[in-house]
């Protein structure tokens, strides 16, 4: 696995390293500052990052969120603040693991580790609620679709529905698309 290491301390950066490398990672590149973290993360795409800092900063966990949003990746904070309020805006960014009291290079492997699984189960867990919500919306485009075609037909339910369905098996297309050219069609000519 290929890390990016952000951490001002070279004493600590050193720690990481061996530990990482220990647990046969490759460090791909150490930032002495957050300043170029996006920047790093575009260019070097690491699957995974490490943060050490005594506390995260607003702009550290701006930075997290962007990543978490446009790249995500599991991100691994090394942090001295343990007050509830910092872990819970780390966290809340998109922290996937964040640790307090310090940095134990024989604990690196399975702090990564748990915190890749606990990247790929919420990465999961969003995948499934995005599908969900779209299967949500086709469902209502559906229908509307199908009330078009019941009033300007005069079909019943299922008659709209059997027809919709017919129409998206002749073009080869999912019946939700089918019931959004309808839908706009029909929003054209009135």
């Amino acid at each position: 696995m290929r890390v990016l290491i952000v951490d001002e301390s070279p004493e600590r950066t050193q720690l990481l390293r061996e530990g990482l490398e220990r647990a046969g990672h490759e460090v791909a590149a150490v930032l002495d500052s957050p300043i170029e973290l996006l920047r790093a993360v575009e260019a070097i795409k690491p699957d995974a990052i490490i943060i050490d800092t005594e506390s995260p900063s607003r702009d550290v966990l701006e930075h997290v969120v962007l990543i978490t949003r446009d790249q995500p990746r599991p991100i691994v904070m090394f942090a001295s603040d343990d007050a509830p309020d910092a872990i819970r805006k780390a966290v809340q960014a998109g922290v996937s693991a964040y640790i307090v009291d310090g940095l134990d290079p024989s604990r690196v492997k399975s702090i990564v580790e748990v915190a890749v699984a606990r990247f790929g189960e919420h990465q999961r867990l969003r995948d499934e609620l995005a599908e969900a919500n779209q299967r949500l919306e086709e469902r209502k485009l559906i229908e509307r679709a199908k009330g078009i075609l019941m009033k300007a037909r005069g079909m019943d339910e299922d008659e709209a529905f059997q027809a919709l369905r017919r129409m998206a098996m002749d073009r080869g297309k999912r019946l939700g698309e089918i019931a959004q050219q309808l839908i706009d069609m029909t929003d054209l000519l009135t």
